[in-house]
């Protein structure tokens, strides 16, 4: 048996069914296999750096490790950022990337690079195998580092000639299982009594509640506090009572108003490694005055910049649990003491204005409720954050801590692969669709029906803003000549539709681009030139030089 065919057959075991990347001259072993293992298909994407965030965005929403794979040199190089995405949201993924042949190495052979070094920092595991003997064992070895603990991607460079050689049969082991982080139970226990004796507070949330979101409702609800979410929590909680809205960047200004204002005396960080676009710039009014209590799995993300009171090491679904049942021994029940909810309700909607905030409320309007929503990086984010209701349980794909231009085009095929029944829609921008909009065509050779939503201003639209705001002026390149996108995408065979005005967005229209048998784009070509709500980052860019 081939060295890289145990490694196929290791990653059928652990129930592998999409590799993500691109086959070329260092890696063609690894895809000449998959002809005869048709229990895992090979996503062949247009680029390697889509293929990255693909594979991140199903290792997410499918709950299990994926595979990404590129060649030696620049497939390998073109990986590294969503990597290091990957590694920020704490996502297993295998990174395979090929190798010259070991007695090459040192000679300047084709494409040659040690990426190992360069993976070090931004995975858990990186290694380069130079012996076939070593080859499934060192997959075996990451494939356990990434899944335990605090998972995370990992990577191994294998060199041709490694994966080519005769190895002798062995066992193919059998997939590892994740052991929980169980928290301290006296940890809990006092956790408990302080929340009790405290009475007032509020719960900050993070994207680790995705998967806990039954019990933090359960403990709202026993507390009854006000639920404050970060931007990348955005989505996990359907309308609630509440839920006060987001705090940090493209915030609202009732949660800004609780922390800023509010005279409780308690705050439970549940999820949240606190960094600067879920904090407004580490504002210190978060936890002044305030006794804080932290609970996350990852336990580098304690006393980083607040100073954790009590922090709790666990997995946050355990937590949760341990801490309701704590409470109610200590005799809370469910109270409904608020006759006013906290939540954010958007104002009596005026859709007549062909604006952005119109444009997405309007589509919410007309898409599916349980549509899940994969957000590019770009001026439209702020808008999805600060407007869009949540009206279906994690609804919402935000990436402020690592996404790439482009990335959510990637992240929406990688969503729809995890969960094909559940409807995916990309809002993304031009200047994201030219960096990786090809990848439209990933998701029709696929049959993927993804709708891509791209706003089209024809130009940077947050680099302008942004310089507009701090430097009060924006350099006449932040603009490009407009490009008809909708054709684009109609020379490629996919079914398009572009907006002009408002009453272009209606219910005829959009069923000419939903319930397809592959992708396709809607071009919304709008130049909004209000400043995008991004809350306190606007006061925050605005400050300078004065």
């Amino acid at each position: 048996m081939k060295a890289v065919r145990s490694v196929l057959e290791y990653l059928k075991g652990n129930g592998v069914e999409y590799v993500f990347g691109i086959p070329a001259g260092s890696v063609n072993a690894f895809f000449d296999e998959l002809y005869d293992m048709p229990e895992i298909t090979p996503v062949i994407t247009k680029h390697e750096g889509a293929a990255s965030y693909m594979a991140a965005t199903y290792a997410k929403f499918s709950k299990k490790m994926s595979v990404c794979i590129a060649c030696s040199g620049p497939g390998g190089t073109n990986l590294a950022t969503g990597a290091a995405n990957a590694m920020r949201e704490h996502l297993p993924v295998l990174f395979l990337t090929g190798a010259v042949p070991v007695n090459t190495v040192g000679l300047n052979a084709s494409q040659e690079l040690n990426a190992e070094p360069i993976f070090e920092p931004i995975t858990k595991y990186s290694v380069t195998v130079t012996d076939a003997k070593d080859l499934l064992p060192e997959i075996v070895k990451a494939t356990e580092i990434a899944i335990s603990g605090v998972p995370g991607p990992v990577h191994i460079a294998m060199p041709i000639d490694v994966q080519l050689e005769t190895v002798a049969p062995v066992d193919i082991p059998s997939a590892p299982v994740r052991k929980p982080i169980v928290p301290s139970a006296e940890t809990i226990a006092r956790v408990a009594r302080e929340l009790v004796e405290r009475q007032t507070g509020y719960i900050f949330v993070g994207q680790g509640i995705r998967n806990s979101v039954d019990q933090l409702l359960e403990l709202a609800e026993l507390l009854n506090w006000p639920i404050i979410t970060s931007p990348q929590a955005k989505g996990f909680i359907p309308n609630h009572p509440l839920v006060a809205g987001v705090f940090g960047f493209a915030g609202h200004e009732k949660a800004s108003e609780l922390i800023n204002e509010g005279d409780v005396n308690s705050l439970l960080v549940i999820g949240s490694s606190l960094g600067e676009t879920a904090t407004n710039n580490w504002n210190q009014n978060l936890t002044r005055n305030r006794f804080m209590i932290q609970l996350d799995f990852d336990q580098t993300v304690f006393n980083r910049k607040y100073k954790a009171d009590i922090p709790v090491l666990g997995d946050i679904n355990l937590s949760l649990l341990f801490l309701i049942e704590e409470l109610k021994t200590l005799g809370l029940t469910s109270k409904n003491r608020n006759e006013e909810p906290v939540t954010v309700k958007n104002d009596e909607k005026d859709l007549s204005e062909y604006n952005s905030k119109n444009v997405f409320l309007k589509l919410q309007e007309l898409l599916p409720k349980s549509t899940r929503y994969s957000v590019d990086i770009g001026e439209f984010m702020s808008y999805v954050i600060h407007h869009m209701d949540v009206v279906d349980y994690d609804s919402f794909d935000i990436n402020v801590h690592f996404g790439a231009m482009g990335s959510g085009i990637g992240s929406a095929i990688g969503s729809k692969l995890a969960e094909p029944e559940r409807p995916v829609v990309c809002i993304t921008g031009d200047g994201c669709f030219f960096m990786h909009g090809m990848e439209i065509l990933t998701a029709k050779e696929y049959n993927l029906p993804i709708l891509f939503v791209i706003m089209n201003n024809a130009r940077l639209g947050m680099v302008y803003h942004g310089h507009s705001l701090q430097y009060k002026r924006a350099h006449e390149r932040f603009g490009q000549e407009p490009i008809n996108i909708s054709k684009m995408a109609e020379a490629m065979g996919i079914p398009s539709y572009r907006v002009e005005h408002m009453e272009d967005i209606n219910q005829e229209a959009m069923a000419k681009l939903t319930d397809l048998q592959g992708p396709a784009v809607l071009e919304v070509a709008l130049v909004d030139n209000s400043i995008p709500p991004m809350g306190d980052r606007v006061k925050f860019l605005s400050s300078f030089g004065k």
